[in-house]
């Protein structure tokens, strides 16, 4: 088909938004943009997900060829009321207005977007949302006319259970999942008879794993260590990881736990526990491959970037197992291991440790994984092929 008209309705949208299904969103669209295609992005002026605090300036701008239409949010998220709300309407008797009311309260509270989006719908070949959870995503889907198509990055959590969400998965013909794993916990909850469906993910570059090995020394790593990279909060089990790691550094003192990317928690004061801040990508691709193996702590993940870019540079993963998205990259791909409680953690570790044929079987493999399924190449050929698919007479 030729090229045509793409537009992307996300919460947040920018280079300094690095959020897994944000980040997600835009290198998709610079993709299409690189395959020919016109982008534009409707999105909110806020950059932080807690407040939803307009930072960006409203109106529209350029960023790598896409075109940003950031549209102000008019009530900012007050968070600890909002959980408190969340916690009641989860576990209690509702009405439809409570759901309405909880969704105004997630955000980001946007009318303008909305009517953005619903006026100018038809300039467009394909509307693509991403994330299935929040205001833009609802009522988007609800009030605009075209082929909508949903990147659901769906967790198995209390909010997909809402009535709302039945609306939600009603209104896209097409699908774009992350993982088998999400299709398949989503069509335990919703059908997707007669509509377009694919797993497809995000693309990872393929870099090289050759890379100089100096540059975690410069960052006080000397002994073992095991890298976290992303958000550091409990959300993302990091507290948990904490706990592990503490018991563990007992009887093996010589282990660092290293963490990088934004620090949304206190950290303990521990010789062993290193928090390194924000680093380059050539860095952190440096640091992946010369650690022990990256963890991956989160009960919820749709996908995880940073599992896929360890696996990519050779760097086995352990992950919980309780969350099957990433369970399933480890034992489908062969790249890695699981866990469930401290026991597992340790025994995990240990044999990384002391099989470095077993470890290294399980970078070659993970980085095969990576290649046949998340190369960029292979995630934009699925694109096409579904907005051809859209597009198409029918």
């Amino acid at each position: 088909m030729k090229a045509g008209k793409i537009a992307f309705i996300v919460q947040r949208y920018g280079k300094e938004v690095m959020g897994g299904s944000e980040l997600h969103c835009r290198q998709v669209a610079e993709r299409l943009v690189e395959k020919g295609y016109d982008s534009t992005v409707y999105t909110s002026a806020a950059k932080d997900y807690i407040s939803w605090k307009n930072e960006y300036p409203s109106g529209e701008s350029i960023l790598n060829g896409v075109v940003i239409k950031r549209f102000p949010v008019e009530k900012e998220r007050e968070i600890e009321e909002f959980n408190s709300f969340s916690d009641w309407i989860f576990s209690n008797n509702h009405t439809e207005e409570n759901e309405l009311s909880w969704m105004e309260q997630q955000g980001p509270y946007s009318p303008g977007l909305i009517n953005a989006i619903e006026q100018e719908a038809g300039d467009f070949d394909v509307l693509i949302f991403f994330t299935y959870l929040y205001y833009n995503t609802y009522w988007g889907l609800k009030k605009t006319k075209g082929r909508k198509a949903l990147v659901p990055t769906a967790h198995d959590e209390p909010a997909l259970y809402l009535d709302m969400m039945r609306e939600v998965f009603a209104e896209p013909e097409a699908f774009i999942f992350n993982t088998r794993s999400e299709m398949e916990m989503l069509s335990k909850n919703f059908s997707f008879e007669g509509k377009y469906k694919d797993i497809v993910g995000v693309g990872v570059d393929i870099l090289d794993e050759r890379v100089d090995r100096s540059i975690p020394f410069r960052y006080g790593l000397f002994s073992p260590y095991i890298l976290y990279a992303g958000r550091i909060e409990p959300g993302k089990g990091c507290q948990e990881l904490l706990a592990h790691f503490k018991k563990y550094v007992r009887k093996h003192p010589d282990m660092t736990l290293a963490l990088i990317g934004k620090k949304l928690m206190d950290l303990p004061d521990h010789p062993n526990i290193r928090y390194l801040g924000f680093v380059s990508p050539e860095d952190k691709n440096a640091l992946m491959v010369s650690a022990l193996v990256t963890v991956h702590p989160s009960p919820y993940e749709s996908l995880c970037m940073a599992a896929l870019e360890s696996m990519a540079v050779c760097t086995p993963i352990l992950v919980r197992e309780e969350t099957d998205p990433l369970k399933q990259h480890a034992v489908t791909g062969q790249g890695g291991l699981y866990y469930s409680g401290y026991a597992e953690f340790e025994g995990a570790l240990s044999l990384f440790r002391s099989d470095e044929i077993m470890r290294e079987s399980m970078g070659q493999n993970g980085r095969q994984y990576v290649l046949n399924n998340y190369a960029w190449s292979v995630v934009m050929e699925k694109y096409d092929k579904f907005i051809n698919y859209l597009t198409q007479d029918k």
